[in-house]
């Protein structure tokens, strides 16, 4: 037994598909890109991040519970 083929009510197009893309999806990696040429360009600007310690103390008896 045979099964019907069913037609298309309206012929595809050939054109591509369409995407738009939100402002931000163009913005955001672009101004991570120029943020980090101008910290390769200019090292001086780039500072090393201070920790804090008791944050540093709490990790490290966080470790040592975890290990044994």
């Amino acid at each position: 037994m045979s099964a019907r083929t069913h037609t298309r009510p309206h012929p595809a197009t050939s054109g591509g598909v369409e995407i738009r893309l939100r402002w931000w999806a163009l913005a955001l990696p672009a101004l991570a890109f120029l943020s980090l040429l101008v910290l390769i360009l200019n090292p001086a600007n780039a500072q090393a991040a201070t920790g804090d310690p008791a944050l540093t103390h709490l990790l490290e008896r966080v470790l040592r519970l975890v290990t044994g």
